[in-house]
C-alpha cells in the first residue's frame, strides 16, 4: 500500500483501520489508537511534522466488581462479559450493546446507578422500534452509507447495498451514498 502524497488524498481515500495500521508500521509511526488517531499520524508524516503519539486514558478493569441495580456504575466500567451477563439477566436475553447505550454508559460511569442505565437502555430500544434514528458518528462511513442506501432503495437487498458500498469505498472522494451508486448493480 502506497503512502498518499497529500492530506486531501489521505482523507479522500477510504481505509480500513488495519490498512492504516500497516501504513503506520511501514513508516515507523504509532500504530495504536482510534482510526482518527492513525489518520492524524499519517497526515503529520505527509506534512513533515513531528508526529507525537496520542495517549488515551488507560482503563483499570475491576474483575471483582459485581454490578447491581442500586450500585453506581463502576468508574472503571467497560463493556465486558461481567456487564453483558448482568444486563442479559436484568433486561433479558435479547440485550445487546449498542453504540448509543455504550456512549451513555461511558458518559455516566461513577454518576448514575445501573437501574438508571437499564431505564436508558429500554428507552433507546423503544425509540429504535418506533423508528427514531440513532445518531451515527462520522467515522462510521459504512453505517451512514447503509442507512442512506436503504432510505432511498427499500426494495433492494443487503447484498445490493454491499456491492454498491464496495464500489464506492474504492473511489477517491466522499464515501456518501448517491442515487447514481446503484448503476454498479447493472454492470
Amino acid at each position: 500500500m502506497n503512502l498518499p502524497k497529500t492530506k486531501k488524498e489521505l482523507y479522500d481515500t477510504y481505509y480500513l483501520k488495519n490498512e492504516l495500521v500497516k501504513l503506520c508500521k511501514n513508516y515507523g509511526l504509532p500504530t495504536t489508537g482510534l482510526k482518527e488517531n492513525l489518520l492524524e499520524y499519517i497526515c503529520g508524516f505527509i506534512e513533515k511534522k513531528t508526529v507525537k503519539k496520542i495517549i488515551g486514558k488507560q482503563k483499570k478493569v475491576n474483575s471483582n466488581f459485581e454490578p447491581s441495580l442500586k450500585k453506581i456504575i463502576d468508574i472503571n466500567y467497560s463493556n465486558n462479559e461481567i456487564h453483558r451477563a448482568f444486563f442479559k439477566e436484568t433486561i433479558g436475553k435479547y440485550f445487546k450493546f449498542n453504540v448509543q447505550f455504550m456512549n451513555w454508559m461511558e458518559e455516566n460511569k461513577g454518576k448514575n446507578t445501573y437501574n438508571e442505565a437499564i431505564k436508558i437502555y429500554n428507552k433507546i430500544a423503544f425509540e429504535k422500534k418506533s423508528g427514531k434514528k440513532n445518531i451515527i458518528r462520522k467515522q462510521f462511513e459504512y453505517n451512514h452509507y447503509t442507512r442512506d442506501f436503504f432510505e432511498d432503495n427499500p426494495n433492494l437487498s443487503k447484498n445490493d447495498c454491499i456491492k454498491c458500498w464496495n464500489y464506492k469505498k474504492k473511489q477517491i472522494g466522499k464515501h456518501k451514498y448517491e442515487k447514481e451508486d446503484i448503476k454498479i448493480l447493472e454492470m
